[in-house]
C-alpha cells in the first residue's frame, strides 16, 4: 500500500529562484539528486515551500502545543542530538525522565509510599501511551484467564463513540474487540451506566475520556468506577478503568482540583496524558503512569544491557530524542503548580470570552461545556442555507484554522466547528476570531445556498414524477453533512501537497 502523495502528476522537479544562484539545474522531486548543493541553496528551497504551510499559532483545530519560552527553547536545540534509549550514556537525562514520571504520579494522587518510586514512562505521545497501557490490560487479562483454564482469546475494550483513533488502532493492531457506547444528540461522551452494561467476563478494562477530542468534555469516571464496583461484586470479575486523560490530565489538577477522575479511585489502574498538549510541551512527549508495579506485568518489560549496563525498557520504538523529556521537566519546574493553575486559568477565560462572543451572534448553539477542557465547539442554530463547512473553508482566508466535522455514531448528523484555546490563544485573537466569523456570516448571506439549494431542486423534480418522499430535517442535516464530508474530503485530496 502507497501510504504518500505526490504533489504534481506532471512536474517532477523543484524550481528555486533564489537557488539559481548557486545551481542552474532543477533538483528532481521524487529521487535523490546525483550531485549536492550549497547548504544555503538547500535551505532556501525548503524555506520557500514551508512558507506556504498555515501558521502553527492560527491553528485552532490542534491541542499541541505551539510556543514554549526562548530558555526551553534553547535547552532543546542542546539536547537534540542526545538519544532518550541511551541510559548509560545520558544518565542525567533518564534521571529527569523519571523525575517527569514522580511528579506526574504524584499529580495524579497514586498511592505511594514516602520513597516509593512511581511506575511510568515516557512515550512519543499518548497514542504509544495507550497502546503500551492497552498490551499491560490484556497480558493481565490473559495471565488471569489462563490460571483459571478459561478461553482468552476474545478480549475486548468498553469506550464511547467519542474516543480518539488510537483507540480503533490499538484494538486492531493488536486484535482486541472495540465496544463502543454509541452518542446520542445533546449527549457527546460515554454514559457510564450503558459502558457497564457492556462489560463482560472479557473484557480487559473500560476506557474513560477526560476530554473529550469532540467537545472538551469530562466523562464521569467516578459514577463509572462506582457503577463497575457493583457490577464487579456481582459477578466475581475484576473489570479496571484506564482513564485517557491525553488532554484533560494537566487540566483538571489545577482546575478542577476536587473533581475524582485518577487514582484515588481504586479501579482506575493507569493514566495516559499528553506533554505536549496542556503539558506546555512541543510535539512529541507523552507519559503513561501505571497505579502500581502489580499492574504492569513484569514479562513486558525488556532488558538490554548492549548500550552499557543494564536497562529496562517498555516501549514501542527504540531511538528517540531528548529534547522533549527535558522540555517537560523545564514546565514541571519553571511554572510550578501556580504558573499551571494560572495558564490554565487563562485559557479557561479566554474560552469563555469567545464563547460568549459567538452567543451574541445569535446564530450559533454552542455544544462544548464550561468545565472541561478549554475549548469552543459550536454549530449553526439554522443550516439551511449554509453550513459549519463552509463557515471553515472562507475562515482560512483571514489565516484561521478551525476544523467542521461530524459527530460520531449515533449523532452523526450534528456537524461542528471547534475552536482549541491555547496557551498562546489571547484574548485579544479570541475578540478577533469573532470579527472574522461575524465577517463570514455576512458574506454568506448575500450568496446563494448551496447544498441545500441542489437538494430541494432534486425533490422539486421527484415531486413532479410522483415519487418524491419527503425528508425529516434530520435526513437532510444528514445529506448536507454527507456531501460537505465528501467535498472537504476530496479538497483535501486533490491540494498540491508533498507527504
Amino acid at each position: 500500500m502507497v501510504l504518500s502523495k505526490t504533489a504534481s502528476e506532471t512536474d517532477v522537479s523543484v524550481h528555486s529562484t533564489f537557488a539559481s544562484r548557486y545551481v542552474r539545474t532543477s533538483l528532481p522531486r521524487f529521487k535523490m539528486p546525483e550531485n549536492s548543493i550549497p547548504k544555503e541553496a538547500a535551505y532556501q528551497i525548503i524555506n520557500d515551500e514551508l512558507m506556504l504551510d498555515g501558521n502553527p499559532r492560527l491553528n485552532l483545530a490542534s491541542f499541541v502545543t505551539t510556543w514554549m519560552e526562548p530558555e526551553c527553547d534553547k535547552l532543546i536545540m542542546d539536547s537534540i542530538n542526545k538519544n532518550y534509549v541511551d541510559m548509560d550514556e545520558y544518565p542525567v537525562t533518564t534521571e529527569l525522565q523519571n523525575r517527569c514520571v514522580n511528579i506526574i504520579a504524584h499529580l495524579f494522587n497514586a498511592p505511594l509510599g514516602e520513597s516509593e518510586a512511581a511506575v511510568g514512562v515516557g512515550t512519543v505521545g499518548s497514542s504509544e501511551a495507550i497502546m503500551l497501557a492497552g498490551l499491560a490490560f490484556k497480558r493481565k487479562w490473559q495471565n488471569k484467564r489462563k490460571a483459571e483454564g478459561k478461553p482468552y482469546d476474545k478480549p475486548n475494550i468498553v469506550t464511547g463513540a467519542n474516543v480518539q483513533v488510537c483507540w480503533e488502532k490499538f484494538a486492531r493492531y493488536f486484535e482486541v474487540e472495540l465496544k463502543e457506547v454509541k452518542l446520542r444528540e445533546g449527549y457527546y461522551v460515554m454514559d457510564p451506566v450503558k459502558a457497564v452494561e457492556m462489560v463482560d467476563e472479557n473484557t480487559i478494562c473500560v476506557a474513560a475520556i477526560l476530554g473529550s477530542t469532540l467537545n472538551g468534555e469530562f466523562e464521569d469516571v467516578k459514577l463509572l468506577n462506582d457503577l463497575l464496583i457493583e457490577k464487579n461484586k456481582e459477578t466475581g470479575w475484576d473489570t479496571p478503568i484506564h482513564v485517557d486523560a491525553a488532554s484533560g490530565g494537566f487540566i483538571a489538577p489545577f482546575l478542577y482540583p476536587e473533581l475524582e477522575w485518577d487514582f484515588r479511585l481504586p479501579l482506575v489502574k493507569s493514566i495516559n496524558v499528553s506533554g505536549h498538549k496542556y503539558g506546555l510541551v512541543y510535539a512529541g512527549i507523552g507519559w503513561v503512569i501505571w497505579r502500581s508495579k502489580e499492574d504492569l506485568p513484569e514479562e513486558l518489560i525488556f532488558h538490554i544491557n548492549y548500550l552499557g549496563a543494564d536497562q529496562p525498557t517498555f516501549t514501542l520504538n527504540f531511538s528517540k530524542g531528548s529534547s522533549q523529556v527535558i522540555a517537560q521537566y523545564y514546565q514541571l519546574i519553571r511554572l510550578g503548580y501556580e504558573g499551571y493553575r494560572n495558564v490554565m486559568e487563562n485559557c479557561h477565560e479566554n474560552a469563555i470570552v469567545l464563547k460568549e462572543g459567538l452567543e451574541k451572534t445569535g446564530r450559533f448553539n454552542i455544544v462544548s461545556k464550561d468545565n472541561g477542557v478549554p475549548l469552543v465547539a459550536f454549530s449553526l442554530k439554522d443550516n439551511k442555507r449554509h453550513d459549519e463547512f463552509e463557515i471553515s473553508e472562507m475562515l482560512r482566508r483571514f489565516g484561521w484554522i478551525v476544523p467542521a466535522y461530524t459527530m460520531p455514531a449515533d449523532a452523526q448528523h450534528i456537524t461542528v466547528l471547534r475552536v482549541v484555546i491555547r496557551e498562546d490563544f489571547s484574548r485579544t485573537l479570541a475578540e478577533r476570531l469573532v470579527i472574522d466569523i461575524q465577517k463570514v456570516l455576512h458574506e454568506l448571506d448575500t450568496l446563494p445556498a448551496k447544498v441545500n439549494a441542489k437538494l430541494a431542486m432534486a425533490e422539486e423534480e421527484q415531486a413532479k414524477s410522483g415519487t418524491v418522499v419527503k425528508k425529516t430535517a434530520i435526513e437532510t442535516q444528514r445529506e448536507v453533512a454527507a456531501f460537505w464530508k465528501k467535498y472537504v474530503s476530496e479538497r483535501k485530496t486533490n491540494k498540491n501537497k508533498i507527504c
